[in-house]
């Protein structure tokens, strides 16, 4: 028997919800709801205060089963995502 913990958890879709809320989809069927607003508004880093702009935001993609934006320049790990915390 197979235990599900030792499964690796991807990400396999992301929908856009509004303003910083993504609904994201993992490959053992799992969805969370999760608002990167905080997040976002905390930083004061300007690569991360960027994506604030909701246009910017959006220019999300799956890459390797991770969600990202502009080729890892904003990245969350799998797990915070899959347990709907990022810090």
């Amino acid at each position: 028997m197979s235990d599900v913990t030792d499964q690796v958890i991807n990400v396999v879709a992301v929908e856009y919800l509004n303003e910083y809320k993504l609904k994201i989809t993992f490959n053992d069927g799992n969805s969370k709801i999760v608002d990167f607003e905080a997040f976002l508004r905390k930083s004061r880093h300007p690569d991360i205060q960027k994506y604030l702009e909701i246009e910017k935001f959006k220019e999300f993609s799956i890459v390797d089963g991770n969600l990202d934006w502009n080729d890892f320049e904003l990245c969350f790990p799998v797990n915070d995502l899959y347990n709907g915390t990022i810090f």
